[in-house]
């Protein structure tokens, strides 16, 4: 059974499902979780700022301390 060029072939079957999407909050968060994104704020450690101020003379402080801040400001946490 072949088709005209002209016309679409026929769908043996009725239309298609019905797609739902839940939009809540839980089930982004969930998702996110679930992925292993999960946005938890990043925090400052304390070790790594001795470190920093043994090696760097504070000066790796500073930087270190504005890359946490930078990171967390970007995600809006």
């Amino acid at each position: 059974m072949a088709t005209p060029p002209d016309q679409q072939p026929v769908q043996p079957y009725g239309q298609p499902p019905t797609i739902i999407i839940n939009n809540n909050s839980a089930a982004a968060s969930a998702a996110a979780v679930i992925g292993g994104v999960g946005l938890r704020r990043r925090r400052q450690s304390l070790w790594a700022h001795f470190w920093l101020l043994m090696f760097t003379a504070g000066i790796g402080n500073v930087f270190y301390a504005m890359h946490v801040s930078r990171w967390n400001r970007d995600r809006g946490l």
